[in-house]
């Protein structure tokens, strides 16, 4: 225990992303003294408040699954109840097979459970409509332990649902690719019913009808942005009497007699108990000596890069082109923007604060698709309105345009991810005192994230409360 507060053990928490920053919070509002450390000069990782031509705006994620709880609940435990608000404008469509098509109801991740709003939405062929019709006439697959959500929705449906509709909608979440992402990790819902049903249209019907009757948005934003979140986290940790420091790498790792010491470069830091909660290569780095074996695994671990092109335009000269919240883009029509959002109809916040200013974003890159990313920032404005005019008609120049560039920014999970995940965290619990987290582990939303945070917290404060998360040596 740390010699000035006896009864209060010493915490470390290695990242002040929004994982690290839910993991010090529970663990400071549990009785741990907390010390947060981040290498970088600002907290909230890939969420970040910023503005543009006046208008807040997100120039990282943009909202929360407000279907699971964790993120909301933490927004309103930090004193954000009041400016928690669901999307203004729903309508996402599809720009795929020359045009905008709407984004059908009736799917998991866009595998089918219903063939009918499909259909009416243009999205897929006729040929293609009548290969999903015999999905279920055809034998049950063997999943085994995992399977790739691309290839099994291809197997049993075609090519065509998967380059068109579960490709973007999947791109959105993870950059990644339908081909390689972990059907077991991506959804799991689908997957376990997936392996009761020989039809995976039964499985989707299956998970659907199990499903709670659930009232309320999907999605919860924030009055001006998403990239509040953390720093309101953080000011509680303060209020509560932990400490957070910026522009403070760990440089190393290391088990004592006891506890932990941090290597600061100028200094050292030493503590109980240890919550890592850095992107996978940095944790891998930390970790080299004291548990090789979960270095290994985390350094392979990869990650996909994007950028996101904010635009401000006036209100005027765009409005009327741009209806509904934004589209998606399939990959396999060649364009170069993944998708498009129509912020200032999506959220109410960002259309009050300037009514003549409309502010829409773009985004580019996913992984094994990352070339784009090198270009000049005004080149990829260029690159987003061009498609923008192909897709909408805008013809218009923007008041302001803003490129964010994300790299690094989305772990990938692909076959076996949780298995990986699993044996991370098997060795990293071989050492007392020392948790993970972070979205290479068990999602990549916010409430994944912050549901991880308190994973790892709550298992160190049980530890410390039993006086064992210290014991042991070098």
């Amino acid at each position: 225990m740390n010699a000035a507060h006896p009864h209060r053990p010493r915490v470390a928490v290695i990242g002040g992303g929004i994982s690290g920053l839910a993991a010090a919070y529970r663990l400071v509002t549990g009785g741990a003294e907390v010390t947060v450390l981040e290498s970088e000069t600002r907290l909230g990782g890939k969420l970040l408040a910023g503005e543009i031509a006046g208008v807040p705006v997100d120039l990282g994620a943009e909202a929360m699954l407000a279907r699971r709880p964790e993120a909301v609940e933490l927004a309103r435990a930090v004193g954000l109840a009041d400016s928690l608000q669901p999307p203004a404008a729903a309508g996402a469509r599809v720009w795929t097979r020359g045009g905008l098509r709407p984004l059908p109801q009736g799917h998991l991740m866009g595998v089918p459970g219903d063939l009918a709003p499909l259909a009416a939405s243009g999205v897929i062929s006729e040929a293609g409509l009548a290969r999903m019709a015999r999905e279920t006439e055809l034998p049950g697959t063997e999943l085994g332990e995992d399977v790739a959500i691309g290839a099994l929705v291809a197997e049993r449906f075609g090519r065509e649902v998967v380059d068109r509709l579960v490709e973007p909608l999947l791109g959105g979440v993870y950059a990644g690719d339908a081909y390689r992402i972990s059907m077991r990790a991506a959804v799991p819902a689908l997957f376990a019913a997936a392996r009761r049903h020989p039809s995976l249209t039964e499985a989707v019907r299956a998970v659907q009808a199990a499903a709670p009757a659930r009232g309320g948005p999907v999605f919860m934003g924030i009055d001006g942005g998403v990239g509040r979140l953390p720093l309101a986290v953080a000011e509680a940790v303060r209020r509560a009497g932990g400490e957070i420091r910026t522009g403070a790498p760990v440089r190393a790792l290391t088990r004592l007699p006891g506890g932990w010491r941090l290597d600061l470069g100028d200094a050292y830091l030493t503590a109980d108990a240890v919550v890592l909660a850095t992107p996978a290569g940095a944790a891998a780095r930390l970790l080299d000596t004291t548990a090789p074996a979960a270095a290994g695994e985390l350094a392979a671990v990869e990650y996909a890069s994007m950028a996101l092109v904010t635009l401000a335009f006036r209100r005027s000269e765009v409005a009327h082109l741009l209806d509904g919240s934004g589209f998606l883009v399939p990959p396999v029509d060649g364009r170069k923007i993944k998708a498009s959002t129509f912020a200032a109809n999506k959220w109410g916040w960002i259309a009050s604060a300037d009514p003549d200013v409309f502010v829409l974003r773009t985004s580019l890159g996913r992984y094994g698709d990352e070339a784009d990313l090198e270009r000049e920032d005004a080149e990829l404005v260029d690159l987003s309105l061009k498609d923008l005019g192909e897709a909408v008609g805008l013809a218009a120049r923007p008041l302001r345009s803003r490129v964010t560039r994300w790299y690094g920014g989305l772990p990938q999970y692909p076959v076996g991810h949780l298995r990986r995940v699993a044996r991370i965290r098997d060795a990293v619990a071989a050492l007392p005192g020392l948790r993970v987290c972070g979205a290479h582990y068990d999602g990549v939303g916010i409430p994944a994230c912050i549901a991880a945070a308190h994973r790892a917290a709550d298992e160190l404060l049980a530890t410390l409360a039993e006086g064992t998360a210290g014991e042991g040596g070098e």
